[in-house]
Parts: structure tokens; sequence; C-alpha cells
């Protein structure tokens, strides 16, 4: 019997392997911390020279978005946020050292840029849905004050999408894990099946 015939007659097998795991990474996930997740959206704008054409324009805007992402992340634009007066809760990452403090904002703010549109994307993540909208506004609006001292004035950064509040969980994300559970316990159960069949020829 080659591994093809044997795969196909243990199928159950493998089903069932596939099942359990899934079914133990579900039970897992459900007692992991929840977090909710919230976007806002900054319309980049640069300012060109008479004669410059769109896609130059477009590009440069482009460019000003990746410099933000980065700069969302440094320790002065963190400064900005915390010290603003907008009220959201702070102590998230005042009680943790700079290295910790560091490592837990770049993982509760996130910021892509979408090609092509000049849109820059605010994402955000809390325990709460209110924590998380207040969040992705403050880091919305912060970005749209004082991105221009990190960018350059020949620019127009402007809030263009507000955050709703979210309807589920953003992390854990319950349906990935158990899908990649219930993938890899498939695979287990192969291995397994082509092993054995290996010792046993």
């Amino acid at each position: 019997m080659d591994i093809a015939h044997l795969l196909v007659k243990k199928i159950k097998l493998i089903f069932s392997w596939a099942i359990i795991l899934a079914g133990a990474v579900a039970l897992i996930t459900i007692f992991l911390p929840k977090q909710y997740n919230a976007q806002s959206q900054i319309l980049i704008i640069a300012r060109g020279s008479s004669g410059v054409d769109p896609y130059t324009q477009a590009k440069s805007a482009e460019t000003v978005g990746e410099n933000l992402t980065q700069i969302i992340n440094t320790t002065d634009f963190y400064d900005k946020v915390i010290n603003s007066s907008e009220t959201f809760n702070k102590d998230r990452w005042k009680n943790l050292t700079d290295r910790k403090r560091r490592k837990q904002w770049q993982k509760d703010v996130r910021a892509s840029v979408v090609y092509g549109t000049g849109l820059l994307n605010i994402n955000t993540y809390a325990s709460s849905k209110e924590e998380a909208v207040k969040l992705s506004k403050t880091i919305a609006n912060s970005v749209a004050v004082y991105g221009w001292e990190y960018v350059g004035g020949n620019v127009v950064l402007k809030v263009v999408t507000q955050p709703l509040e979210p309807r589920f969980t953003a992390r854990p994300n319950f349906v990935l894990n158990v899908s990649i559970g219930f993938i890899f316990g498939g695979l287990l159960a192969i291995l397994w099946l082509v092993k054995y069949k290996k010792h046993h020829l």
C-alpha cells in the first residue's frame, strides 16, 4: 500500500487529530486576554511645486506616510500622546521599564500606508472597545497636529476617518488560531502515518 492510499484509508484518523488539536487551541484561545481594534485614517497631501505631476505627488505622499509609520514608534511622539489633554487610559505604559514600554507601545499602536491613495491607517488595540476608540482618535489627532514637525511643513495631514466602536475582539484571532490548529493537527497525523509506514516496510 503506497502512502497516498494509506492516507485515504486513514482519513478519519487524520480528521480526528485535526479536530482534537483545533479544540485544544480553541480552549486555550478562550482564556487568553482579549483586545479590541479601532482604526482611523489620515489623508496625506504633499504640496508640490507648480508643474509637478500627480504621480510624483502621490509617491511623495507615500514616502511621508512611510516616515510617519516609523515616527509613531518613537519616544518623542509617545511623549506627545501621553502628555496630551486627551482622556484615555495612560497607565498601560507608564509603569513599565523603557524597553517593555516600547515593545508594548509598538504592539498596541500600528500604522500602515495604503499605497496609491495617500492614506495612513492608524490601528490601535486595547482591552475595551471604548479605550481602543479613544486611543485611535488620540493617535490620529496627534499625527495631524504634530506630524509636520517630523516630515516638514510642506504637507497637509487631515483626519478623514474617525474610528468606529468595534463589534468583535481582534486579538487573539479565534478563527485563525483554530484553523491553524486544525491544519497542524492534520499534518501531525499525516507525518505520524508516513513515519509509521516507513518503519513497517
